[in-house]
């Protein structure tokens, strides 16, 4: 018999269960970044929303904020409305505030909506839940398009459907975490959430190119081509979408056996094998004085009866998990910032370096890029160090002078703010990434909920829903400050930073003092692998 080809060989070397993972861990990355490349045009239409244009004689005119006369003078920008080019109502004086309006509607529908659809989200069908999602944001992604094609310049229509469409966006983030986490266990989470998290910036850089090709031509479509891809995503969900292992008999993530730990010379290996492994940054957390695991008195009561409930989590009882609280008000101030980068950065590029509505959404892009790579970096050190906290703090205490250079040598050429894009990128979306994958579901399948699986969904809500709230501020304060200088924009973002890394100082201590806890007592922490 013929010896199998290589390839063959390769494919058949892995199992059944093995593919299927495989295969949700692709389909949830590409249903979300779906989402995220609907968010985007927005941010890049902002410059077509409102251009300027100065009169070079009296049948030319140039666009885009670059006026060049015959005698080949430096482009320059004429004063605000010199002469207007824009589309009204966004052609006014106060545009950048009426911009941030657009930025609050939308988000704050989708924080408010984002606390709603973890519960909701735990009692449906995470399938038809989750297309229903899709089909009705790409429907609405698609509706703010078409006031182009049917020339409308009401700023309640806009206003109207980003708050449907930050509604109807809530359906995702929770659905997509609850189905990953059904999936896949807490080994190595930090590493697989954070290459799975890159959804959030691949699709944010395919939304970036996809509106910035018509942008400057043509911006309705810009909508209506993004939220076509989205609706179409819905489709192959409703066909595709498989919530859990036992939907198709495959086994469910292995259970933690014990291992031994070895610390210099001295052997150390659980006493009771019975006992569940705990994750060290789970254990410290748990931790009552610093010394002693309180796991009776931080057990969250379940409605219904024991820990085997299948009853949902209610949304009190979800707040009562240790460390909730605390990674939702740091979440809240690091979205902050991500998300006044994500509707604000293409405009300010514009305004620095001076270029046209495409090539600053293009250079926008390489913020995501960083943004790829930060967040694979969180895993992997949070993975390594057993200290989810800790490492959203370091890189939280990195972000802010990162944030201040950035502001300055921004304006020195397009070199340098290449260079500060992707390491801004790469430390503003690393904690932000962090705790809205692993952090969260580490949370939702806390020990303390003595297996409840169905509070995945409502944690992870609360969790990104008061991120949300961070999320809306930004953008509207950028619109706000903007008019001022950008460089109270970029002191507003470093204040926030520093908040971000405040409300987690309770928790690093707690991890840091956990550290020598393998070397002072006879209880070892491990992690699942």
């Amino acid at each position: 018999m013929a010896r199998l080809p290589v390839g063959i060989r390769f494919l058949v070397s892995f199992s059944r269960d093995q593919w299927y993972r495989a295969f949700i861990f692709i389909l949830t990355f590409l249903l979300y970044a779906s989402f995220h490349l609907s968010r985007k045009p927005i941010s890049i239409v902002k410059g077509a929303l409102h251009r300027y244009c100065a009169a070079v004689d009296e049948d030319e005119v140039r666009f885009d904020g670059q006026s060049q006369k015959a005698s080949d003078s430096p482009p320059h920008r004429p004063p605000d409305n010199e002469t207007d080019c824009g589309w009204a109502p966004f052609g006014q004086d106060n545009y950048q505030q009426l911009l941030g309006a657009l930025d609050y509607s939308f988000l704050c529908a989708y924080a408010v909506g984002m606390y709603l659809s973890g519960i909701i989200g735990e009692r449906l069908p995470i399938r038809y839940y989750l297309t229903f999602g899709m089909l009705a944001s790409g429907a609405f992604t698609a509706l703010f398009g078409l006031g182009y094609f049917y020339d409308i310049h009401s700023f309640g229509f806009y206003v109207v459907t980003q708050i449907v469409n930050g509604l109807v966006q809530t359906t995702g983030w929770p659905s997509v975490v609850a189905c990953l986490g059904n999936w896949f266990g807490k080994g190595r989470r930090g590493l697989i959430m954070g290459v799975w998290n890159s959804h959030t910036s691949v699709g944010n850089i395919l939304g970036s190119l996809i509106a910035g090709y018509w942008a400057s031509t043509c911006w309705g479509l810009s909508f209506v081509v993004p939220g076509a891809i989205v609706a179409a995503m819905g489709i192959v969900c409703f066909l595709f979408l498989i919530e859990h292992p036992k939907d198709v008999a495959c086994a469910s993530t292995p259970p933690a056996r014990p291992r031994s730990c070895e610390n210099g010379v001295h052997r150390f290996r659980l006493q009771k094998p019975a006992a569940p492994a705990q994750d060290p940054e789970v254990q410290c957390l748990l931790l009552a004085d610093g010394k002693h695991p309180a796991h009776q008195s931080h057990v969250v009561v379940l409605p219904g009866g024991g820990g085997g409930s299948a009853n949902a989590i209610s949304f009190v009882g979800a707040l009562r998990i240790p460390g909730v609280i605390e990674f939702s008000l740091c979440l809240l101030f690091a979205k902050l910032v991500s998300y006044t980068f994500l509707f604000w950065l293409p405009l300010y590029i514009t305004n620095v370096d001076h270029l046209d509505v495409r090539k600053a959404g293009e250079l926008s892009t390489l913020f995501d890029v960083g943004g790829i790579f930060g967040g694979i970096l969180a895993g992997v050190v949070s993975d390594r160090l057993g200290k989810r906290a800790s490492t959203c703090g370091l890189m939280l205490l990195l972000a802010a002078p990162t944030l201040y250079i950035f502001s300055a040598v921004s304006r020195m050429g397009l070199e340098a703010t290449v260079a500060m894009l992707l390491l801004s990128g790469a430390l503003v979306s690393g904690p932000y990434a962090l705790i809205t994958t692993a952090v969260s579901a580490d949370l939702g399948t806390h020990k303390s909920l003595k297996g409840n699986a169905h509070a995945l969904a409502t944690v992870t809500a609360i969790i990104d829903g008061t991120g949300s709230v961070g999320a809306a501020l930004g953008p509207l304060l950028a619109g706000l400050l903007s008019p001022s200088g950008w460089t109270n924009v970029f002191y507003m973002l470093m204040f926030a930073d520093a908040c971000a890394l405040l409300f987690l100082i309770r928790l690093i201590h707690k991890e840091l003092s956990c550290s020598g806890l393998a070397t002072t007592g006879d209880q070892v922490p491990f992690k699942e692998h």
